[in-house]
């Protein structure tokens, strides 16, 4: 029951269950948005059933207990909130606990990242990029900082670099000539981005190597992938959470550039004789004043 869609499968129990239960069923089909963030005793006083009915409904479902249900609706369902649903999530809350609620959600999301990160794969993507013929990195909407960053910095140690984005052109005349031996960097997180998962899956049927990071195991790109990096992104807000996939992408960078140090040591010596003849970054005189 993984990857079935928790609300399809509330609807097919539901002539299963008991009157309560029933009740249950009816607030989260509902108010799926609310529930998901509820405790089980919380759920339950709002339905005008005892936390007992909960844990039992939970049972009726297939799951083993209220936080796998809780969970499960969760990840399911940060793709189908709206911006106005997200930013809903925060309605009541006094601004310093707006505040330190943001910071913690951040802190737990890298703290859950570090602790589940496989750095097998981690080390696997870095020794793929450096090998591969040619890089693509897609990444739209949201998602779009997070790859024009990683493309960003790549540039600096590569230069087989191909940023995918937001421009002119579609995401499939962007990837026309991927092929065998390149390697394709998907990012999506909720809400995923259909030119990102089109994209992707484009890549994938011309033969290139797909790596991705995305949220979870539900997530579109997740089985598009040879290798797919998981960070965690809980949402408290409308805004996005990318810290975690951002550490994960420095984390990657500094592996790269750790490997080709040398060749990163050279071309930085040359930009940096160009950046001051061009004053990129201004006159030593200039920052002092």
């Amino acid at each position: 029951m993984e990857k079935t869609d928790l609300l399809n499968h509330i609807k097919e129990c539901y002539p299963n269950l008991s009157k309560g239960q029933k009740r249950l069923s009816n607030y989260i089909i509902e108010n799926y948005d609310k529930a998901a963030f509820m405790t089980a005793g919380a759920l339950g006083r709002t339905v005008g059933v005892s936390e007992s009915t909960v844990v039992r409904f939970t049972y009726a479902l297939g799951y083993k207990g209220y936080p796998k249900l809780q969970k499960h609706l969760q990840e399911i369902i940060k793709n189908r909130l709206t911006s106005v649903q997200r930013l809903n999530i925060m309605d009541g809350i006094e601004p310093d606990r707006i505040i330190d609620s943001v910071l913690k959600s951040d802190i737990s999301n890298l703290n859950t990242t570090r602790s589940s990160l496989e750095t097998d794969k981690v080390k696997q993507v870095a020794e793929s990029i450096i090998s591969a013929r040619h890089i693509y990195i897609v990444g739209f909407r949201s998602c779009a900082p997070l790859a024009q960053f990683f493309s960003f910095y790549l540039r600096y140690i590569l230069d087989n670099i191909s940023l995918v984005s937001t421009e002119s052109s579609d995401v499939f005349t962007q990837l026309l000539h991927v092929g065998n031996d390149d390697v394709v960097i998907g990012i999506a997180y909720p809400r995923y981005s259909s030119q990102t998962v089109k994209g992707i899956r484009f890549a994938r049927s011309k033969g290139a190597k797909i790596i991705t990071m995305t949220d979870n195991d539900l997530s579109p790109l997740y089985e598009l992938a040879d290798i797919c990096l998981l960070t965690k992104n809980d949402i408290n807000s409308f805004v996005d959470s990318y810290v975690a996939p951002l550490s994960l992408i420095n984390a990657l960078l500094t592996l790269i550039g750790s490997a080709k140090k040398q060749t990163l040591t050279d071309n930085f010596h040359t930009l940096e004789d160009l950046w001051q003849d061009n004053n990129i970054y201004g006159s030593k005189d200039e920052r002092t004043e």
